[in-house]
């Protein structure tokens, strides 16, 4: 069959584009998704300036005007077309530096005091409590060094900062216009909530207990009364709300049955109801009997300790029988208080701020960390002509 020549000029033309294709499609690929990927930030950019004036076209153009996912740069549509031309833009990657936080050794740290004059954080020398057997075996217990100065500097913190524990603790939730019996339980239910909870969230469904339950509200007979159902319902927002439920439940019928619907007097009669271990027993005797015989160590007064060094323990009834083994009596009950909002404030689970801490530019916590800037690398955009773009393209072409 024969062709015009015409015919076969075209087929080798053909022919030769098709191999320069084939050459450049990973190339083009790379180009072309970038391409796509800077024109959609500079049409929303755009976008933007032009809605400044229109508060509800710029409202309305929010979600729908904002860059594209991936499979739009790889897929592109007709109306996502590359308009060529002297001012059409494109974009280069270059690095800027930001700065963030990270933890280093107290020997850099570079933190200011009030007064503006340098200031680094001296970490301390752990000090724990001794205790020296005699001859004779008398046993002596010699507490920590410097727990006087670390006690009297948290103090003075404390009574800077106000923390969620001095207006939401369990011991100010009791409605104060209710009779002594009441409050009390009312303490207790507080305390059962407050585990695993942050203050404010045990603050609000113990509202929502004195307010949305028939009058009178948050008692003992209501308790009895109410439907698991609704009880759940208004205790949902604290941590395991499911078994707070029933042990609230179970913990009513028994006050009725066995303490004369009061709230036991006792330790062991605290530690007998459910969802009630020692802390809540020593709290709740202090608060609402006024007699301290225990120390309530909650997940703040352990760790801080722990930092301290005036113990090494692993579990919090540990730390408490270290603790009473020489702290006063008459610190029993407030050293609760005291550490619970320094950890609230200060001495965080997560983040501790040392550079606010007395106690580390004293030197007298051992584990006090500095904070130092770090530089990370962030891409920046750059615009530039697709004129310059295609004289770049030329020159890798002509390579």
């Amino acid at each position: 069959m024969k062709t015009s020549r015409i015919a076969r000029e075209t087929a080798k033309i053909g022919k030769n584009a098709e191999v320069v294709a084939r050459r450049h499609t990973r190339s083009s690929l790379t180009a072309s998704i970038r391409a796509f990927a800077a024109e959609d930030a500079v049409n929303f950019a755009e976008k933007q300036e032009e809605d400044v004036g229109d508060d509800s076209s710029s409202l309305s153009s929010i979600g729908s005007s904002g860059p594209s996912d991936i499979e739009d740069f790889l897929a592109p549509s007709s109306s996502q077309k590359r308009k060529r031309g002297i001012g059409s833009p494109s974009t280069t990657i270059t690095t800027a530096t930001i700065a963030v936080t990270t933890k280093t050794s107290p020997s850099k740290a570079d933190i200011k005091t009030q007064d503006g004059s340098p200031a680094k954080i001296k970490r301390g020398r752990k000090q724990p409590f001794k205790k020296v057997v005699s001859d004779s075996g008398e046993v002596t217990i010699h507490p920590p060094a410097n727990w006087q100065e670390i006690y009297t500097a948290v103090q003075e913190m404390r009574k800077k900062v106000l923390a969620p524990v001095d207006t939401m603790g369990c011991e100010s939730l009791a409605e104060d216009t209710r009779t002594p019996r009441d409050k009390r339980f009312q303490t207790l239910i507080a305390l059962m909530l407050s585990s695993q909870t942050k203050d404010t969230t045990t603050a609000l469904a113990m509202n929502r207990l004195q307010t949305e339950l028939p009058p009178p509200g948050l008692t003992l007979e209501n308790i009895l009364s109410v439907a698991p159902t609704l009880l759940n319902d208004l205790i949902h927002a604290v941590g395991f709300h499911n078994n707070k439920t029933k042990y609230i439940k179970a913990t009513a019928i028994i006050l009725k049955e066995k303490f004369a619907s009061d709230i036991p007097d006792s330790i062991e009669g605290l530690i007998s109801l459910p969802g009630v271990g020692p802390k809540m027993a020593y709290l709740c005797m202090s608060s609402a009997w006024g007699r301290d015989e225990g120390i309530g160590v909650d997940v703040h007064v352990h760790r801080i300790t722990n930092l301290w060094g005036w113990h090494k323990t692993d579990q919090p009834e540990q730390t408490r029988a270290a603790l009473e083994a020489w702290l006063p009596r008459e610190k029993w009950h407030e050293i609760n208080h005291l550490l619970v909002g320094f950890g609230q404030t200060i001495c965080l689970p997560v983040g501790r701020k040392c550079g606010d801490c007395m106690l580390s530019t004293r030197g007298l916590c051992p584990g006090a960390v500095a904070a130092k800037e770090k530089k990370v690398v962030v891409a920046k955009k750059k615009r530039k002509s697709v004129k310059q773009e295609e004289e770049e393209e030329g020159n890798f072409t002509t390579l």
